[in-house]
């Protein structure tokens, strides 16, 4: 997260799980506030839970990510990344995030 611009960096909804465990360090890194998602409220999270959903046209449930190469997972990051989106204008994750970056550092 450190190539994102610190106004863009502001809430991060996640799981009660373990891994979570030093969010507090994760705050103090990343400028994020961290809240946790209320156990089986799934809608908390949304944009986790359409992220996987879309993960899910390129590595099946249980992957074992050890075992994709590198270009595999490049390839479908730059896939979802230059989708249009509907919700977005038909624009991609990455022209929005572009204009958002470019806006940030103008401030």
């Amino acid at each position: 997260m450190a190539g994102v611009p610190r106004p863009l960096r502001r809430t991060l909804t996640v799981d009660n799980g373990k891994e979570m465990a030093r969010f507090k360090e994760l705050e103090e890194a990343t400028g994020f506030h961290v809240y946790f998602a209320d156990p089986y409220a799934a809608w908390q999270r949304g944009a986790n839970v359409n992220a996987n959903g879309l993960l899910r046209q390129y590595f099946s449930k249980g992957c074992n990510f050890r075992k994709s190469t590198e270009e595999q997972i490049h390839i479908a990051v730059y896939r979802l990344n230059h989708s249009p989106r509907k919700c977005l204008g038909y624009r991609t994750l990455h022209e929005v995030f572009m204009k958002a970056i470019s806006g940030a550092l103008a401030n």
